[in-house]
């Protein structure tokens, strides 16, 4: 037995020091001193600005070394610009990362003209922070008040660019029920739509979250300026529900149609996905993948996103990279259709 202090213990701490020493720097350093930026697919003020500012503020504190997060908004073609200026210009080294509407991950596969920018399935996606329910509604002065309404009489419906929600679901809406949906592309985003509503330019939109439209606009729900036609989702919506706002699939009568139609709505399950670019090391994917899960798990988040009248429902990115390999094996005919519904 060795006393404290003897030769051998001394020559045993020795051999730890420089074990030490020659040892790699620990993944608590990773982040120390670096930026990551985080690139938004959408103009400022809409729900997907919304979402990732809230999450950028807290996202640092889940990663070791907390870095600095800087937002950088991207927006255009349905959040495609931002997702090919990640696929292939972004460094590859956990130092930029992005927020991207989910159209802009099937895009690829309902668009063939997005073939070639970039492939969704080789992005490394880092979770979702929601699962929403989309809505088609128009302002409470239109004559145009429930979906039956809009199976009877012209709706004018404001839309941003091809591969957003808010053109692709008119068109969808349009093709697949009949409804006399008039398409008046061009906005920026949802908020610029919102304000065009206001003014009278057009009498509404679809492929707004519900999330977002009790975040933009929460006096139009408690003071009834806003009719709420549909909910698409694959399961309804139970505060919706209760308003009486009907699920889209008693409108659509074909059963190619509804297949059709719910491989578009199945984006929705991650409604809001933050995705690192292909070819990331392993060591900076796990960590931003556990930096994500445990933001949108903590409570002083979720205080905040209380606060800013966001839903939080989150899905791991593991769990979003099986969907989207699964959607991107969808039977050929299905997507056919599916594109003929959303082509503008």
């Amino acid at each position: 037995m060795h006393l404290p202090g003897s030769r051998p213990a001394i020559g045993c701490l020795a051999a730890l020091a420089t074990c030490l020493a020659t040892a790699p720097a620990p993944a608590a350093d990773f982040y120390a001193g670096k930026t990551i930026d985080f690139v938004i697919g959408s103009d400022v003020g809409g729900g997907f600005d919304v979402y990732a500012r809230v999450i950028a503020r807290h996202l640092a504190r889940f990663l070791p070394g907390s870095p600095t997060i800087v937002p950088k908004n991207q927006p255009g073609a349905g959040s495609g610009r931002a997702a090919a200026l990640l696929y292939s210009v972004a460094p590859k080294d956990g130092s930029a990362i992005a927020a991207v509407f989910p159209g802009a991950v099937m895009g690829p596969l309902l668009d063939d003209r997005a073939q070639a920018l970039y492939d969704p399935t080789k992005f490394q996606y880092l979770g979702s922070a929601d699962s929403p329910t989309r809505l088609c509604i128009t302002h409470g002065r239109s004559k145009v008040r429930s979906f039956e309404d809009a199976l009877h009489q012209k709706t004018i419906m404001g839309a941003s660019a091809a591969g957003g929600s808010t053109r692709d679901y008119v068109n969808m809406l349009k093709r697949s029920t009949g409804a006399l949906f008039e398409l008046v592309a061009g906005y920026k985003g949802s908020a610029d739509i919102l304000l065009a509503m206001e003014r009278g330019e057009v009498d509404g939109l679809c492929g707004m979250d519900w999330s977002s439209l009790r975040t933009q606009r929460p006096a139009w729900i408690r003071d009834g300026t806003v009719n709420i036609l549909v909910q698409t989702n694959l399961e309804p919506d139970a505060e919706l529900t209760r308003r009486g706002v009907p699920q889209v699939w008693p409108f659509i009568a074909g059963d190619d149609d509804k297949k059709a139609a719910a491989l578009i709505i199945g984006q929705q399950v991650f409604g809001r996905p933050y995705l690192a670019p292909p070819g990331i090391a392993a060591e900076p994917l796990a960590l931003l993948r556990a930096g994500f899960a445990a933001t949108l798990h903590d409570k002083e988040f979720r205080a905040d996103a209380e606060r800013t009248r966001i839903d939080i429902d989150p899905s791991s990115g593991e769990r979003v990279q099986r969907l989207v390999e699964e959607l991107y094996a969808t039977p050929k005919t299905i997507v056919g259709r599916a594109k003929e519904l959303v082509k503008p």
